[in-house]
């Protein structure tokens, strides 16, 4: 009989003592393939692909023709194709939009959420045991190597601690884990999403399409955003926003009390109770309790009270980002 998990808290301290290893949730995997895979995608999305190499990923959004993200992603090469990492809610709408402006040129997308698993480390142990289960362990986020059929990329660190995802073919999914279990605590897919957010990478979910330009969550900050590529869809817009100074909104990490929040709930000011300051973007429970999540707020707002539902539902707290957030006049 398998023993019960322990609590969250005890999971999270685990992470900080020596590392973790567990399966991240809600996520979907499309691959293109085919020789326009990197020069069809490059057209499409935020950043660059035409020159993405099997030693690196990165972060790229896809916008509608009005500059609003409709989806964002971890993008690699493995030895089929390139792979496009989405929240999975939206896996199956966005691979059929994509499909739809292939026209001529030689790429095909797939669903490769049934045959690829994802497994996450975390952990000043993380990289001992990376390398103990016969897995490369990058240094530098944003770093990828494959090994074995498997591609570990870098991540950046959550609050503070170092993180590598592994994809792998799902049938090697349960042995991988069982080795790196090893060393590592068993965790819930919970302790991942709460170090995501801590990251300060944002991830768009089906309730938040179409609500936020890329700098709005500050996709440009973390990566996801070439202003040196070609035109792709929104660009004109997303460029606008970058060079003329007319961004008043950027994404803050904020704390509250009570259970996560949905992603899309609404933040508002106690002064303005009839319009919204800001959205949570992603939210996840906290090793303090209450829970941690990353908001898009009005700039102008962010130092000031915020609440979450209502202007007199419970209070929000902005915290600190691991990277600076440049707020200019709208200050």
């Amino acid at each position: 009989m398998n023993s019960p998990a322990p609590d969250l808290a005890t999971q999270f301290e685990a992470a900080r003592q020596g590392g973790v290893v567990c399966r991240p949730a809600h996520l979907g995997l499309i691959r293109v393939t085919g020789e326009d895979a990197a020069s069809f995608l490059h057209t499409q999305l935020t950043n660059a692909i035409d020159d993405l190499g099997a030693g690196s990923a990165r972060l790229a959004g896809y916008c509608s023709p009005k500059g609003r993200l409709l989806a964002s992603f971890l993008v690699w090469r493995d030895d089929e194709g390139i792979v496009l990492q989405i929240s999975s809610d939206l896996q199956a709408a966005i691979q059929k939009r994509l499909s739809m402006f292939v026209l001529r040129a030689k790429a095909r997308l797939s669903d490769l959420t049934p045959t690829v698993a994802l497994l996450g480390v975390a952990g000043p142990g993380a990289a001992a045991a990376l390398r103990a289960a016969g897995l490369p362990a990058p240094d530098a986020p944003w770093q990828a190597a494959a090994a074995a059929g498997a591609t570990v990329i870098r991540l950046p660190d959550g609050d503070g601690l170092p993180r590598w995802q592994i994809a792998l073919p799902a049938e090697q999914a349960a042995d991988r884990q069982a080795a790196l279990a090893a060393t590592l605590a068993p965790a819930d897919s919970a302790v991942w999403d709460w170090l995501e957010v801590r990251s300060g990478v944002p991830r768009i979910a089906a309730a938040t399409q179409e609500q936020f330009v890329p700098q709005m969550i500050n996709l440009e900050l973390v990566g996801g955003v070439s202003f040196r590529k070609g035109c792709y869809p929104g660009q004109e817009i997303v460029a606008r926003s970058q060079y003329r100074g007319t961004l008043k909104r950027r994404m803050w990490l904020i704390h509250g009390e009570g259970e996560a929040p949905a992603a899309a709930t609404e933040i508002f000011r106690p002064e303005d109770p009839a319009q919204p300051c800001g959205m949570v973007v992603n939210a996840a429970a906290a090793p303090q309790g209450g829970w941690d999540g990353l908001a898009e707020l009005k700039i102008d707002a962010a130092a000031g009270a915020l609440h979450l539902g209502s202007a007199t539902g419970s209070p929000v707290r902005p915290g600190e980002l691991p990277y600076a957030v440049p707020v200019g006049e709208a200050a």
